[in-house]
């Protein structure tokens, strides 16, 4: 009986019911227990540049009829059908527009940025909720509709006022980036010459204020510099809405690991970023090599654009475009874990603003495929949910608590400049 009864127990031991669940079963149960909750789409800036804002006859449950080749402009990758099949429970909308803009029209573009993705949202109430708390987003997610919280991509923004950031939290704003491509008034941009070498002390006052309103402080498109300075002054978690690990690839668009160290002590968030020239450090190398090699042939040939232009397809021909791949992305959640741990990282695609050409990860339907690819490299469901929207979660909802810790504090004020 012994014997049978062993037997017995190595054959259901052996058998399928207890085989380890597939990646895609992984996968699947992570999504549905913690929807994905992405750091930065551009959808308002695609509203704006095609549409002017203007968007009666748009219908944003079906984007894939959206190009125009006489503009240069290839299909939204956004819209509700794909969103649903992404898996997306919570998106952070980016009112983001353009750096170069005097900063007055930025407060107004900003302004009607903020304005056209209300509408969008409001349009479809059966799939989208505006939220501005993290019980909200839980609520919204809960409801099975899509949260959908605002961030400003750039300090130009606000025009150099602390009156203006109030303002813009008061309307919905959960984030700021302190620069874009550019340097500001009051922070260098990674993508710029120093101007300030970080912050200045206007810089430094508005992270103060944005904590303890409790909007985020947001430091993709910062300098090194910008960073450190951002995190001594930090008192609550910050977030990087869509960036990667300088460590994977070079660009200073994303985050050494000194600062990586300092983001974990912090209690922050690295919410990576798809952008093929971030993602990728051979096509990012590619690239600087191709700028460097038709600099030299409008050197030698200022008076003849013919052989320039042929010189350049001979070398476009021999070195072949490199692919930034949903493998590499995979690489930069697996050297921010092993940085900074599991807890402090999160995705922000950047569709609709530039992740465009990423193999595997065409558009916001995709995220399922980047968790597979994590599972396969033995993620468990629990580090799943992390990455999907626990841990952003978790960086809201610790900024809200500092807020409301220090609800009585004044307004840090400063003099007005006109």
């Amino acid at each position: 009986m012994r014997i049978a009864a062993f037997l017995a127990g190595t054959v259901l031991l052996a058998s399928p019911v207890f085989a380890a669940p597939s990646p895609e079963q992984v996968v699947e149960a992570a999504l549905r227990a913690a929807p994905v909750w992405d750091g930065h789409n551009d959808v308002p800036e695609q509203l704006r540049d095609r549409r002017k804002d203007v968007i009666a006859d748009f219908d944003f449950r079906d984007t894939t009829n959206t190009a125009d080749p006489a503009k240069g402009d290839g299909a939204m990758q956004t819209d509700l059908a794909r969103l649903r099949k992404g898996r997306v429970g919570a998106q952070f909308w980016s009112v983001f527009v353009s750096a170069s803009l005097p900063e007055p029209q930025a407060v107004q573009a900003t302004l009607e940025q903020i304005d056209v993705m209300k509408r969008l949202i409001a349009r479809y109430p059966q799939d989208m909720v505006f939220c501005t708390t993290a019980a909200e987003v839980e609520k919204a997610m809960k409801s099975g509709r899509i949260a959908s919280l605002l961030g400003m991509e750039g300090g130009h923004s606000i025009g150099g006022s602390l009156g203006v950031l109030r303002q813009m939290y008061a309307l919905g704003a959960r984030y700021m980036t302190l620069t874009h491509f550019k340097n500001n008034a009051w922070a260098d941009s990674g993508t710029d010459a120093p101007a300030h070498n970080g912050l200045t002390d206007f810089g430094r006052d508005v992270v103060r204020e944005m904590q303890r309103l409790g909007m985020l402080v947001d430091l993709s498109h910062v300098s090194e510099a910008t960073m450190r300075d951002a995190l001594e002054v930090a008192k609550a978690p910050v977030m990087f809405s869509h960036s990667g690990a300088l460590a994977v690839s070079g660009h200073p668009r994303n985050v050494p690991d000194a600062v990586l160290d300092k983001l974990k002590a912090n209690g922050g968030i690295v919410m990576v970023n798809f952008y093929p020239a971030y993602v990728s450090a051979a096509l990012r190398d590619w690239s600087a090599a191709r700028m460097g090699e038709q600099a030299r042939q409008k050197a030698l040939h200022p008076d003849r654009p013919d052989a320039v232009t042929a010189a350049m397809a001979q070398w476009d021909a021999e070195r072949p475009k490199p692919v930034a791949t949903l493998a590499e992305v995979a690489d930069h959640v697996d050297h921010i874990v092993k940085r900074a741990g599991i807890d402090h990282v999160g995705v922000g695609g950047d569709f609709d603003g530039g992740s465009v050409g990423l193999q595997g990860m065409p558009d916001v339907s995709a995220y399922p495929a980047l968790f597979t690819e994590l599972a396969r490299r033995g993620y468990s469901q629990a580090d799943l949910q992390k990455i999907a929207s626990g841990n952003i979660m978790r960086v809201l909802k610790a900024a809200e608590a500092y807020a409301a810790a220090h609800r009585a504090d004044p307004p840090i004020e400063a003099p007005t400049t006109f």
